[in-house]
């Protein structure tokens, strides 16, 4: 099998199955020079986006190993081991497991492990299967061909004309000729292949700040066993939470399935937690709500939960007014409804700092914003100055006024008439200069009562005989 992509017109070999390399058939081979050699090979279409989803779906799966996992080009991953190596009975096994494993999904990959990330890169092409301490980077690499520096071809060539055809060739020549000659990117890609200098990985992902996991030697499928490991898993996690003195804002609980596959599943909180118990709810409720419901398939052999988001965690007193336990219940619901419809579909409505009614409250998700302190427009023993609710847009009503700027003495509103018995106002609201337009306007709002009791909110748009002849009147609210 050839995997072949077009390049200036011509369809070049890009990748080849082990039947292939037998053959002779490289990389950078045309097809039609393939063709000439080999009789009717089998040839796909080289896919860059289906390869790079391959590699991330990889990368995911290594997550089993260590959190710093990082994409190292096209065809590669940079795992961060420090630390974790003895959970795997040391390095070699744990790069003896990763390549078996891997194996078993149709996958032919190779490896290597040293203290430079650099060194590693090339001894996994070179050497696979090598294990090199921090420290023993430079001897390591010595016989290492210059082309494994990640220069581009041009320079590799001239080094190797100029005799320079191994890694050790350059460790035993002065730096300086080197960068004059061939550019300061090669004095520091030796530097990196002998661990003097050491460039960090970019994780994919952030690391958990707590993390409990459980390996099991026989997958697990049931859904009982599923809910209670993770019922364990949370206890295990709050441990550490209340250790560090933190409550956790967001959970994420992987799957790890036998076949390779890896689901994640996240839930939010509005406030810190470390409830055990209130975190299966909120999984149970994401659990339950999944459109692509979690699949056990063959079981899972590893399921691990983890918390991304924390903040100090303060313990709530129970007020004997009981105000404290009513926080906490509505809280509850908003991480429930969080969980099952999304946190992006539960929101609050936030203060803004303008005087236009329409633009004073903002709806932002619940889970990302934190509760906002409301002006005070109550006064004790006085009706509210604004309704709860406005109308969107204001609805446009024929009104009756003493004169051009007194308060309306009826009006009528969806074709019914309402005869004011009382009103109060004008509160006067000018538009905000730096949004000011040709066809804004002053208003001058009114709370008014109709001989019925009904309250109503309404206003005039315009002043009279200086920005409009005829002012108009809109109904913007109704008072419960």
């Amino acid at each position: 099998m050839l995997i072949a992509e077009k390049v200036k017109g011509a369809l070049v070999i890009t990748a080849r199955d082990p039947a292939a390399i037998r053959l002779g058939l490289s990389p950078g081979l045309t097809l039609a020079e393939a063709r000439a050699r080999v009789a009717d090979p089998a040839v796909a279409e080289a896919d860059p986006a289906a390869d790079a989803a391959l590699l991330e779906r990889i990368a995911d799966w290594c997550d089993r190993y260590t959190p710093l996992v990082a994409l190292d080009g096209a065809e590669g991953l940079m795992l961060d081991l420090t630390g974790v190596a003895h959970l795997f009975d040391g390095e070699a096994a744990l790069l003896a497991d990763c390549l078996r494993r891997l194996n078993t999904f149709g996958i032919s990959a190779r490896g290597a492990i040293a203290g430079a990330a650099d060194a590693a890169r090339a001894l996994a092409r070179a050497r696979p299967g090598a294990i090199v301490p921090s420290g023993g980077e430079a001897s390591a690499v010595r016989d290492l061909p210059v082309a494994l520096l990640g220069l581009d071809a041009a320079r590799s060539l001239a080094l190797t004309r100029a005799g320079l055809k191994t890694i050790g060739d350059l460790i035993d020549r002065p730096r300086a000729p080197l960068a004059a000659r061939f550019g300061a990117e090669c004095v520091d890609r030796i530097a990196g292949l002998t661990g003097l200098v050491h460039h960090p990985i970019s994780p994919r992902r952030l690391v958990p700040v707590a993390l409990a996991e459980r390996i099991f030697f026989e997958p697990v499928s049931r859904t009982e066993d599923i809910e209670a490991t993770l019922a364990g898993l949370a206890a295990d996690v709050a441990r550490l939470l209340e250790k560090r003195g933190e409550g956790g804002r967001r959970f994420e609980a992987v799957f790890y399935r036998v076949d390779g596959f890896v689901r994640r599943i996240a839930v939010a909180t509005s406030r810190p937690n470390r409830d055990a118990k209130a975190l299966i709810r909120l999984f149970r409720e994401k659990l339950d709500a999944l459109s692509d419901p979690l699949e056990a398939g063959f079981g899972f052999d590893l399921v691990r939960l983890g918390t991304f988001a924390t903040e100090p965690f303060d313990e709530i007193e129970t007020s004997l007014d009981g105000r404290a336990r009513d926080e906490d219940a509505l809280t509850d619901l908003v991480d429930r409804l969080g969980a099952r419809f999304g946190p992006e579909h539960v929101l609050r409505f936030v203060p803004e700092d303008t005087h236009i009614p329409e633009r004073r409250a903002r709806a932002v998700p619940v889970l990302a914003a934190p509760a906002a302190r409301w002006p005070e427009d109550l006064v004790a023993g006085e009706p509210p100055l604004r309704p709860l609710s406005l109308f969107n847009p204001p609805e446009p009503i024929e009104a009756l006024a003493e004169v051009p700027d007194g308060p309306p003495l009826r009006f009528r509103w969806r074709r019914v008439l309402h005869r004011v018995a009382r009103a109060e106002g004008p509160e006067r609201i000018a538009p905000e200069w730096w949004r000011m337009s040709d066809d804004t306007l002053d208003r001058d709002y009114y709370r008014v009562e109709d001989q019925e009791g009904r309250r109503f909110w309404l206003y005039r748009e315009g002043l009279y005989g200086q920005e409009a002849a005829s002012p108009r009147w809109y109904l913007h609210g109704l008072f419960a």
